[in-house]
């Protein structure tokens, strides 16, 4: 299967990133057919510090990629900023893991909301 490029992913609330997945990529599994429990996040358009810790280059937060973060992190973030306005993403598979991935990460979000 050859390899596919997703759209640059634009959410509701105007944040952005990359979100990739190939035998290229920093994903898993490391192939072009997926589905995928861990992709690539790049270049975001606003520095989101949910993804920090997976940052190649953490002093150049929205002009860096982001490798093999959990998809249950990232379809967090995606909810946290509104949902997909426009743009695609790889297929998640969002199995045990990372249902636990995607559950702890909302938690974190309302807390963090609730703290504010």
């Amino acid at each position: 299967m050859p390899r596919v490029k997703h759209e640059y992913v634009i959410c509701k609330d105007g944040f952005g990133m990359s979100i990739q997945a190939s035998e290229t990529s920093y994903c898993s599994p490391r192939d072009n057919e997926g589905p995928y429990t861990h992709v690539e996040i790049g270049f975001p358009n606003a520095v989101e510090c949910m993804l920090a810790g997976f940052a190649e280059d953490p002093d150049r937060p929205t002009e860096t990629v982001y490798g093999w973060v959990p998809v249950g992190l990232v379809k967090a973030i995606i909810i946290k900023h509104g949902g997909v306005e426009e743009g695609t993403h790889p297929e998640f598979d969002i199995d045990n893991e990372q249902s636990f991935e995607l559950a702890k990460a909302l938690s974190e979000i309302k807390s963090n909301q609730a703290g504010k």
